[in-house]
């Protein structure tokens, strides 16, 4: 398995008509397997469709520091803007 590229987890953040929605996308790994196939893998998807399972390279490769706070929690730092005419 080579290691292609490594993506953070993070909040993807919506904003909708009277807040903000925020979808949890865990951190992964593009990898390129032993067969040739490239593969995006997180912490609980790690078998390549070629059947070799990679837990243990992904386990330690996202084994990283922990997350930053205002990563962990962006609503801790959200600050709503004056123009939405919410009253609070």
């Amino acid at each position: 398995m080579h290691v292609i590229e490594r993506a953070q987890g993070r909040y993807d953040v919506e904003d909708v008509e009277f807040g903000r929605v925020y979808k949890w996308q865990p951190t992964s790994v593009l990898v390129e397997c032993e067969c040739g196939q490239r593969l995006s893998l997180t912490s609980s998807m790690t078998n390549c469709e070629c059947g070799m399972d990679h837990t243990a390279d992904i386990r330690e490769e996202l084994s990283g520091q922990p997350l930053e706070e205002a990563v962990r929690y962006p609503w801790r730092y959200w600050h709503s803007s004056e123009d939405t005419e919410i009253p609070f």
